[in-house]
């Protein structure tokens, strides 16, 4: 074998340790936010340095090195950042870590944070179907979280309490980061009189819409267990119910992070349900779904990378799926729907309009 032959059979080991090893990531991750290190980091009020990052944690100084060492691993990855601060007058420098705009997000009592969302996916319940991926491929059950538990991942939910409120917080702590974008999508709300959340768990976004709104009256559909105890307000109220039996009558219907959760006919279910609820609202009506659109041709890696991860998570807990555009166009024209429109404004995630 030459050099060149070589060389790129080391380039293909490097790459498959990186897919091997690819779980660290996710443990480091996962310690960090158990340590709480963002919060010690952004209590500081500025860049942290090593020994006084161990002392805020309250560990043996002997354990300084094991610290430096995932320090340097999560600066590596984008977690956090090292930057330089003066040694105490002197000349000299000090290394010290500061957060990133990623780790800005694991911030508690920041808005947005995703502490929850992380941990939620980190959860045994969620984790632990992995497992069975390979020998779901010869058993019969719908998904390995089936295979794991012998029951679909929302009456688990329901089961678990404290998942199930985990759960629900994630759910939450995603949504907060539509403030970010409604402002921009102004005109895709503007002239609604009123909007139904379908799924739409504690309510997050409908709060969010119903502020910025406030004369557009809004509702949030989902199962009694999750919005029991939910207080009205005077522009949004929460109504138990199935979305595959009944939804309320609006000029919109929104669906965040729903319809990549069910299969195909699932979803054309929801969607027929969806159209018949803005039937006789005119031109106007129309469906509007927050989810993922593949386009693995024209995204960036760092964009697509997440987006299949997405797709084997729902392929493992649920019976859902990410789409690619054609994927969802289809799903529209069998539930009836004459046209959409596809934007990207939410980070991974499209506003998808749909039209009667």
């Amino acid at each position: 074998m030459d050099s060149r032959g070589a060389g790129e059979l080391f380039q293909a080991q490097s790459h498959l340790y990186k897919l091997i090893f690819s779980f660290i990531s996710t443990m480091s991750l996962k310690t960090a936010i158990n340590l709480g290190i963002p919060d010690i980091i952004h209590s500081h009020g500025q860049p942290i340095t090593l020994p006084k990052l161990v002392l805020a944690l309250q560990i043996d100084p002997a354990k300084s090195g094991f610290l430096y060492r995932l320090m340097r691993f999560l600066v590596h990855s984008g977690l956090f950042l090292k930057t330089k601060v003066d040694k105490g007058g002197k000349e000299e420098e000090e290394e010290a870590y500061d957060l990133s705009p990623c780790s800005r997000l694991l911030v508690n009592g920041n808005a947005p944070n995703l502490t929850c969302f992380a941990q939620s996916v980190f959860h045994p319940a969620l984790s632990d179907p992995w497992k069975l991926l390979g020998d779901w491929f010869y058993r019969e059950e719908q998904n390995p979280f089936h295979c794991t538990y012998g029951i679909g991942f929302w009456e688990y939910g329901s089961q678990d309490p404290e998942y199930g409120k985990l759960y629900n917080e994630a759910m939450v702590s995603d949504s907060g980061m539509m403030n970010l974008v409604i402002r921009d999508c102004r005109s895709v709300f503007e002239g609604m009189q009123s909007m139904v959340d379908v799924g739409g768990g504690k309510g997050a976004v409908a709060r969010i819409i119903s502020e910025e709104f406030p004369n557009m009256k809004c509702t949030v559909l989902d199962l009694p267990h999750v919005i029991e105890d939910l207080q009205d307000t005077e522009n949004l109220k929460f109504v138990a119910g199935d979305m595959f039996h009944h939804i309320p009558p609006a000029d919109s219907i929104l669906l965040k992070l729903v319809l990549h959760a069910y299969s195909d006919e699932d979803c054309v279910r929801i969607l027929e349900k969806s159209r018949e609820a803005i039937s006789g609202k005119g031109k106007e009506g129309k469906v509007m779904i927050i989810d993922i659109v593949i386009n693995e041709k024209e995204d960036k890696p760092e964009l697509t990378d997440p987006k299949l991860y997405f797709d084997l998570l729902m392929m493992v807990a649920v019976t859902g799926r990410e789409r690619e555009e054609r994927e969802w166009k289809k799903l529209f024209l069998e539930a009836g729907f004459s046209g959409y429109k596809i934007t990207p404004i939410f980070g991974l995630r499209s506003l998808l309009e749909v039209y009667p």
